[in-house]
């Protein structure tokens, strides 16, 4: 539909960001798992949109559907802070796919311990990238504090696991299912607040309520960085803790002990399902700008 837009402000959040259903159906949006498919061409045409937008500049015949799906585009695929392009594997719009398949993994291979580390090595190198793609741009983090970030989260989940694998080598099979959501708990603790340091130690712009800088917080840093915290753990707890109760019932069923192979792929499709409802509710938590 044609319509007026010399008064659209592309950058208005479609849904009430006051409120915790808006802020999920505004993430619901912009974590749609198939925006990953999107071509690069799409992508650059989204941006293009977005800034001409931004400038008041549109083409002739130009459809407010279209700026709107142009700006989901750009939030799935652009840097809030920077605009450049993130890498595919490392944006929220990819937690979905990606998250299925290493939780999926990490929840049926637990039994063995170089499963263990290797599923915890590749979860904690899966959510290092995460990370550093949406980073906080104002604040640069050196290879150094990267590199001395993804050692500490990594060992921290191996070390978990480990340990946790061998106190509960006596206890309820289901205790031990649960192993890889402490490993991924604990260094989640761990590996955020190590990749957000700078934010630390600098603070982060604070600006009142008519966008002027009035200076930095070290304690508003803080307090972001402990909601992303809470937020990751969130996103993963519900599939990680009620998916070993539900598989745990399901293989002493007669027809899944003769189908063990399917166990693998059932988990990671569970998986799924968990996240694509958990990805926009963890984020969505808390405002945010």
């Amino acid at each position: 539909m044609d319509a007026d837009l010399s008064g659209f402000d592309i950058d208005a959040p479609s849904w009430d960001q006051h409120t915790f259903l808006g802020r999920v159906k505004h993430f619901f949006n912009i974590t749609d798992p198939r925006t990953v498919l999107v071509s690069e061409q799409e992508l650059d045409w989204a941006k293009a949109m977005v800034e001409k937008s931004r400038m008041g500049v549109m083409p002739p015949g130009t459809h407010v559907e279209q700026l709107l799906y142009a700006k989901k585009l750009y939030d799935s695929a652009f840097h809030p802070d920077t605009g450049e392009k993130m890498n595919v594997i490392g944006r929220m719009s990819f937690q979905v796919p990606g998250g299925m398949i290493i939780t999926g993994f990490m929840l049926q291979f637990y039994r063995t311990m170089p499963a263990v580390i290797f599923w915890q090595w590749v979860n904690q190198s899966f959510n290092a990238l995460v990370n550093y793609t949406n980073r906080n741009a104002a604040s640069p983090t050196s290879l150094r504090q990267m590199a001395l970030s993804y050692i500490t989260a990594t060992s921290t989940a191996v070390a978990t696991a480990v340990g946790m694998n061998m106190l509960t080598k006596k206890a309820p099979p289901l205790v031990g299912r649960w192993v890889p959501f402490a490993a991924v708990a604990a260094a989640n603790c761990v590996n955020i607040p190590m990749m957000r340091q700078q934010e630390l130690i600098q603070g982060i712009c604070v600006k009142d309520r008519n966008h002027n800088e009035i200076g930095h917080s070290r304690r508003a840093a803080a307090i972001g960085i402990t909601q992303v915290v809470i937020s990751r753990i969130t996103m993963a707890a519900p599939g990680m803790i009620l998916l070993p109760v539900i598989m745990e019932r399901l293989e002493k069923l007669r027809f899944m002990q003769k189908v063990k192979v399917l166990h693998a792929p059932l988990q990671v499709m569970l998986c799924g399902c968990f996240l694509i409802f958990m990805v926009p509710v963890a984020c969505g938590l808390f405002p945010q700008k």
